[in-house]
């Protein structure tokens, strides 16, 4: 099942249980504008290369719509709906007057250099800046852009509609970012973990904990996680996996990948194949990559490491 189904799947119980009328959970299902845009842009060899970019609003009726942008191979229409979907909800939830969208471009970030990256980021913001805007839809960083992609989301947008600093979030503290914002989504992940493991009487200090991912969100979760006293014991992203039972040094693990921009060769840990990370044994896993990881393989994987395996 893809993203969009099983978003869908969700939505559908979630309106039974709330007795929604069918009309209303139809429209609801149905996206207010799906955007497909090609960007073709020059690489630094002179070569041309295309790739195509996404940008759902899902809804709008609770105020102007709001989500990230994503950088990703695995970036298609299916993925940026459902996402854009579940934005309406978070914000619905949370009683932030925004809508939901969501946008990418299917395209590996790692694979490009920083000026290509700038005008892939500016042909996009080209393609879709009559259709974004303060009152309208407001995009922020997400999987593979970060603070500098909003700053030039914002530079290009403004040769269209004048300095327009809230036009996206995410951005910059010398554009007029927010102070804590880059924490943020890693810091709830944390609370959220927290208020978990407060049902149980149990709290995070001595704990072990695996985390799936080491990028914004990931890596700001492991930081936290071990200055409250956790013990991070598993870490992978894209580049590969580390472990090392007694702890990774979280803060010597970052200024390593700052460094060389990879967790491979950390000298604090032993290197391990990613695929077992999600059996691996813990107390606490937190998935910070991409959605859908926890599925039926995974679960028998588990099962065949943890109770079959032994006998």
């Amino acid at each position: 099942m893809n993203a969009l189904a099983a978003t869908n799947r969700n939505f559908r119980h979630a309106a039974r249980i709330l007795g929604l009328d069918s009309r209303i959970e139809k429209s609801l299902l149905i996206p207010f504008r799906e955007i497909k845009v090609e960007c073709t842009l020059p690489k630094d060899d002179g070569t041309l290369v295309s790739y195509v970019g996404f940008r759902v609003q899902h809804d709008n009726s609770r105020g102007p719509m709001k989500g990230g942008i994503r950088y990703h191979p695995e970036v298609d229409p299916d993925e940026v709906n459902a996402l854009a979907q579940l934005m309406t909800w978070k914000t619905a939830v949370a009683d932030i007057p925004y809508g939901g969208a969501k946008g990418g471009i299917g395209c590996s970030p790692r694979d490009l250099s920083k000026s290509e990256l700038e005008r892939l980021t500016r042909v996009f913001t080209q393609k879709i800046h009559d259709l974004i805007g303060v009152n309208m839809d407001v995009p922020a960083p997400d999987m593979g852009t970060n603070a500098q992609t909003m700053a030039w989301m914002l530079d290009e947008y403004s040769k269209f509609h004048g300095h327009s600093p809230a036009v996206v979030t995410g951005k910059p503290i010398d554009l007029g970012g927010s102070l804590g914002r880059e924490a943020a989504t890693g810091r709830g992940v944390v609370y959220a973990t927290e208020a978990l493991l407060a049902e149980y009487k149990k709290s995070i200090k001595d704990l072990t904990f695996v985390i799936q991912g080491f990028g914004n969100v990931g890596s700001w979760a492991a930081r936290l996680v071990h200055e409250r006293g956790g013990k991070v014991i598993v870490v992978s992203d894209i580049t590969g996996a580390v472990k090392n039972p007694n702890g990774i040094d979280i803060p010597a693990l970052l200024s390593h990948k700052e460094a060389t921009g990879s967790l491979v060769n950390f000298s604090g840990g032993d290197a391990m194949d990613p695929n077992e990370l999600l059996v691996h044994e813990c107390d606490v896993l937190i998935p910070c990559a991409l959605g859908g990881v926890l599925n039926r393989t995974c679960f028998l994987q588990y099962i065949f490491a943890h109770f079959l395996l032994p006998f």
